[in-house]
């Protein structure tokens, strides 16, 4: 059984994914040839938004975000405690100071009252300067923005959106991507809409942000790549990536809409068993990993060992909060204890899940663990 089935997506779509890699084949514009530059334009449509900016991959995306609004030494940017490195390495690779906030224990997404609490902190602390808010769509769930652009605004923040995970979810009919003053995605081929390979993207509405994206992510050209009028990246997207999301692109809805009955079958099932996914009302979930929270560590430890043991994969998203790791000891971390963030990372673990899931290895997902949680 697969995680993730890659496999079934591919037999779904094969026919128009092996035409779009001949077709750039036999034309030989490998980097931001002609179907990436019709990517762009059809994601960007896509996420209701001006400008699409493809990319080398996710964390490139937002390294690109960060050179272009000059976010670097003695400025601090917030994150949530609970989230993939790349949200604000980046950052740090700038020089920025990463100052993380605790997670909503529902959504788990970032908490906006620790937001807030981690904002004054570091104003009155007076070592940096508050620059920028990182609202992450943590598993394909859209974070509170009405919320979080409350005190983005009153803190005179740059909000931007990490929908890594979140291609295809959306709030009050607003897609995943358009929701921050700037976006970033990635096309890790294991999420919503995914490549074969590395890529990204970066979203934004600013005509002349645009332009600047465009510049830094080759080598900050100005009329030619051997115009360089800034320091820059080598962080274009493979003509080949885009060809093969094109099609996928096609179907996301779809995929989208099969995802949501699968995640109520799940929902369904365990309900009362285990913390299941909460999607705020309003909000559709793009359900990058269907996550369960256990009563504690042992519970999900003794689930995950009997599900190996019946042939069935899980995943733990993610297993470390970011203020434990080793590269973030010195930074700065308020009086935030981080209480929700150790909980989940205790408790959670992710079941496999995609839009082609058969009902029938479903139902055999469901017995195993409701097995396992009977005689724990």
């Amino acid at each position: 059984m697969e995680f993730i089935d890659l496999k079934a997506q591919y037999a779904a779509l094969k026919t128009e994914i092996d035409e779009n890699i001949a077709s750039v084949l036999a034309d030989t514009h490998f980097i931001l040839g002609e179907k990436e530059q019709e990517f762009e334009e059809k994601l960007a449509s896509y996420v209701g938004v001006k400008h699409v900016v493809g990319c080398s991959d996710g964390t490139a995306a937002l390294q690109l975000i960060y050179m272009a609004y000059g976010i670097g030494h003695g400025d601090a940017v917030f994150c949530p405690d609970m989230t993939f490195v790349a949200s604000v390495e980046p950052a740090c690779m700038l020089g920025a100071e990463p100052i993380f906030c605790d997670i909503d224990p529902r959504t788990y997404n970032i908490a906006a009252d620790s937001l807030e609490q981690q904002i004054k902190a570091v104003l009155a602390e007076g070592r940096f300067t508050p620059k920028a808010i990182v609202a992450v769509d943590f598993i394909g769930n859209p974070a509170d923005y009405d919320k979080i652009r409350k005190i983005a605004d009153e803190y005179h923040l740059l909000l931007i959106e990490d929908a890594a995970q979140g291609m295809g979810a959306s709030v009050q009919g607003v897609k995943c991507g358009a929701l921050g003053d700037i976006a970033a995605t990635s096309f890790f081929p294991s999420k919503p809409l995914g490549c074969y390979g590395d890529g990204g993207a970066v979203f934004t509405n600013d005509d002349d942000m645009d332009r600047l994206l465009r510049s830094i992510r080759v080598h900050g050209k100005g009329k030619s790549k051997y115009d360089n009028q800034r320091i820059g990246l080598n962080a274009r997207l493979d003509t080949i990536q885009a060809a093969i999301m094109l099609p996928k692109l096609k179907v996301l809805d779809e995929e989208i809409a099969a995802r949501q009955t699968i995640a109520a079958r799940y929902d369904q099932a365990f309900d009362g068993k285990f913390q299941t996914p909460y999607i705020m009302d309003g909000m559709v979930s793009s359900y990058a990993q269907y996550a369960l929270l256990a009563k504690d560590n042992k519970q999900r430890d003794d689930i995950i060992r009997v599900l190996k043991e019946n042939g069935i994969p899980s995943l733990v998203y993610y297993p470390v909060p970011l203020h434990q790791m080793k590269v973030f000891e010195g930074c700065f971390m308020g009086e935030e204890t981080f209480a929700h963030t150790i909980d989940y990372a205790q408790r959670t673990f992710s079941l496999p899940f995609s839009a082609y899931l058969t009902k029938e290895d479903q139902e055999r997902i469901i017995e195993a663990v409701s097995a396992a949680a009977s005689q724990n």
